[in-house]
């Protein structure tokens, strides 16, 4: 009962802390996610393998999304996404993540959660702004390390490769069922009035300032990993 109480109060309390969005929030939102990537580019042996990277639509962010659980686990996180257009890595959308799990779960923890965006179906649930992981779209636990194994399926039968960097012990990590939706307090906030998420992630907009730390660990991704490889 206790550790049950204490779990209730902190998600209670992490979800009073997102109760309003500023431009602040958002900006640390941004670097983080940036910093996020580029730590686990960094570790070639754990990190995304390059030809994931090149197959990606999309690459969305979760920095430090929160897990808490006791017999029902559950999921509410904060992330930012880009997508690939002609001129390059868009400007970024941005989304809460929740949901729910079946599981002897307890605790609360941090876990950095990535999304690759794989193909146009999954594009197409992003741009959507509302989706779950599992219903609408198919997600699964991407290939880690150095290169991706060219006899798998990762490629065809994924719109959504997952991976996550947990910051400490959680059992029953999931991610099915979780809903994706579009976070307009962060999109205003950044842009100053509403912008639909297709406008954005289709490149009609220019990238903001804030943003350019994000976008560059991004663009910097694969050659990070070709240089840790070598």
């Amino acid at each position: 009962m206790k550790k049950l109480t204490i779990l209730a109060a902190t998600l209670c309390l992490t979800s009073a802390a997102w109760a309003g969005t500023t431009r602040e929030d958002v900006q640390g939102r941004l670097d983080n996610a940036g910093r996020v990537l580029h730590e686990i580019m960094a570790a070639p042996d754990n990190g995304i393998p390059e030809e994931v990277l090149d197959h990606a639509k999309c690459i969305a962010v979760v920095p430090h999304m929160i897990k808490g659980g006791f017999i029902f686990g559950a999921e509410n996180g904060k992330g930012v996404a880009t997508c690939r257009t002609a001129n390059g890595w868009s400007a970024p959308a941005f989304f809460d993540i929740t949901g729910g799990s079946w599981g002897l779960q307890i605790g609360v923890e941090g876990v950095d959660l990535v999304l690759i965006i794989q193909n146009d179906k999954g594009m197409q649930q992003l741009l959507a702004s509302k989706f779950e992981l599992g219903a609408d779209a198919s997600a699964a636990a991407g290939p880690v390390g150095r290169h991706a194994s060219a006899d798998t399926d990762w490629k065809l039968d994924t719109e959504i490769l997952t991976y996550s960097r947990a910051k400490g012990a959680f059992a029953g990590l999931t991610l099915s069922g979780s809903a994706i939706r579009r976070d307009e307090d962060a999109t205003e906030a950044i842009y100053g009035h509403d912008i639909s998420t297709r406008a954005i992630l289709h490149g009609e907009i220019a990238v903001p300032a804030s943003a350019r730390s994000f976008i560059d660990a991004v663009r910097n991704a694969k050659a990070q990993a070709i240089a840790e490889n070598k």
